[in-house]
């Protein structure tokens, strides 16, 4: 669907951006590049109606993720561990975009569980459209030997084989349909290491390079792969990393304006709603005060 509705999608959305484009309606009475933007905008994709499935969407990004696209008008597969956390989301969102949701307990890291939980979707439930794999965490702040062992699969199990494991369950049917959009929410320690940071930054570079790979591997699709890599958000992401140590945690943030979790949800939107021909492959954004993984500006307090 787009978003002047004339034209439908048909099985092969190249097909479709050429028959969009022929066409495509002229504003003669309009100086050009106004022209040029209601053209671009018509060839839009939206995602009124379409089945956005995201991971870990009880809280931060996840949740943010869950409201940019409510107000597309998408239909929400959330999924988190925390269905206590997750029900509250889903309803609220029901309540105030007046959209369909549908909710799974889900642990990531269960491959038997993630593959029932796609394989038992609701018939109206199946055909996932964009997958936002947003599920992950850091753990710890240590050397690498000196790491604790249940910090070193926490990272590995929820940040590369949950999205293995995910992916794995729900491309084959983007494949079938030769529709769909898989978004990784990367980091940008998937670009550079830091001190302290070495499982979590080694777990966020496997990402990157599945997500190359996963590319390659759809390139005779029509399915599209993208990551968006934030560098500091302020959500739940220390809080977990320091194990409920609020100080700790709130002091990543102090004397900078971080990004929030709505930030990275309009770039992940913006990515899932471009024209069909266009693949966002990497988008990396940070704060104003951050330039590097371990370079931030914190300003003093008067």
């Amino acid at each position: 669907m787009l978003v002047n509705g004339r034209f439908g999608i048909t099985k092969d959305p190249r097909a479709d951006r050429n028959r969009y484009q022929g066409n495509m309606v002229t504003f003669p009475f309009l100086p050009g590049n106004y022209r040029l933007h209601i053209i671009y905008t018509m060839l839009m994709y939206t995602l009124t109606d379409r089945i956005v499935f995201i991971t870990g969407a009880s809280a931060g990004i996840g949740a943010a993720c869950a409201e940019t696209f409510a107000g597309l008008g998408a239909r929400l597969l959330l999924c988190a561990r925390r269905l206590e956390r997750l029900l509250p989301v889903a309803s609220r969102l029901e309540a105030e975009y007046d959209v369909e949701t549908h909710v799974i307990e889900l642990d990531v890291t269960d491959s038997e569980a993630v593959a029932k939980a796609i394989e038992n979707l609701p018939e109206e439930w199946r055909e996932i459209d964009v997958l936002v794999n947003n599920a992950g965490k850091a753990l710890g702040l240590d050397k690498s030997y000196e790491s604790r062992l249940d910090h070193i699969d926490g990272m590995i199990d929820t940040n590369i084989k949950g999205v293995l494991y995910v992916t794995r369950a729900v491309v084959p049917g983007m494949v079938e349909r030769n529709r769909g959009h898989v978004i990784q929410i990367g980091s940008v320690a998937g670009r550079w290491v830091y001190p302290g940071g070495t499982v979590y930054c080694a777990t966020k570079h496997a990402v990157r390079a599945f997500n190359e790979g996963l590319k390659m591997d759809l390139h005779d699709s029509a399915v599209r792969v993208s990551s968006v890599d934030p560098g500091l958000v302020e959500t739940e992401f220390s809080l977990v990393r320091f194990e409920g140590d609020k100080e700790r945690a709130e002091a990543v943030y102090s004397g900078l304006t971080p990004l929030t979790g709505r930030d990275v949800a309009d770039v992940v939107a913006f990515c899932a709603t471009r024209p069909l021909h266009v693949n966002i492959n990497e988008i990396s954004m940070m704060c104003v005060d951050q330039s590097h993984a371990v370079l931030v500006n914190r300003r003093k307090s008067d």
